[in-house]
């Protein structure tokens, strides 16, 4: 069994609140959920309003499969966040 876990670091520049912040992410959270079933963690700056750092997990028995579909993630979050990804890691246990 392949684990994935994805780090992405995101700067959510219209975010002017942590409530707005919190909102954004409970969003992105339930959509990324209910398309990729995957886990999913605000990591850091649980404090700041326009940061985030968020892991994502996912396990399946192939690499390759684990793999594309983190890429998958990383491509929609980029297409639906209003935000920047400021960076994004791959490991695999």
């Amino acid at each position: 069994m392949i684990i994935g876990c994805l780090i992405l670091e995101i700067h959510i520049p219209f975010s002017h609140s942590l409530k707005e912040k919190r909102k954004r992410l409970i969003s992105c959270r339930d959509r990324l959920h209910k398309k990729y079933n995957i886990a999913f963690a605000e990591l850091d700056y649980q404090d700041k309003w326009q940061r985030t750092k968020l892991g994502i997990v996912t396990l399946n028995s192939e690499k390759k499969i684990v793999e594309s579909l983190l890429q998958k993630v990383i491509r929609d979050v980029e297409e639906n966040v209003d935000g920047e990804i400021l960076q994004s890691h791959i490991y695999f246990i």
